[in-house]
């Protein structure tokens, strides 16, 4: 069994006492919110290497790095082979596109990452607003007027 199936028996167990599960979000979240703070500083630097070196990097387990390179694969510009038996020396990269990055954390509901100080110096507050509203319209649905029995014609 792969690193992504061992993340995801322990992250989505529902099985799993509530607090500890509260626990270990709550501990991957303080650590997701530091990687996205240093990999912020530098948009535009490709970080790459195995899971093994990623994880000590950012001074994480490998089962944390698993956690964020599921969170941050639709964000990548070349998504990893994560799916396909992800393992400790499996090369990865976090060569993220800034925009669909912003955008998908807007989606998760994910305010500690999009709220980010860092992302200051990539997008003005003009256009962090303006991502902000594109991703939340995505998300809604507009239904055209209903037209009923005794209304008049539309077509004039």
């Amino acid at each position: 069994m792969g690193l992504l199936e061992d993340w995801h028996q322990v992250a989505y167990n529902e099985r799993a006492d509530r607090t500890a599960l509260q626990r270990l979000w709550s501990d991957y979240f303080a650590h997701e919110k530091k990687i996205y703070a240093e990999l912020l500083k530098n948009p535009d630097e490709e970080v790459k290497g195995t899971v093994k070196e990623l994880a000590e990097k950012y001074g994480i387990t490998i089962q944390y790095m698993t956690g964020f390179l599921d969170g941050i694969q639709e964000s990548l510009v070349t998504p990893n082979e994560i799916e396909s038996n992800l393992t400790e020396d499996s090369v990865v990269s976090l060569k993220f596109d800034k925009e669909k990055l912003y955008k998908n954390m807007v989606a998760a509901g994910a305010n500690w990452l999009y709220e980010l100080p860092e992302w200051d110096a990539i997008y003005d507050a003009d256009t962090r607003r303006r991502l902000y509203l594109e991703q939340k319209r995505s998300g809604t649905i507009v239904k055209p007027k209903k037209i009923y029995p005794n209304d008049p014609c539309p077509c004039g």
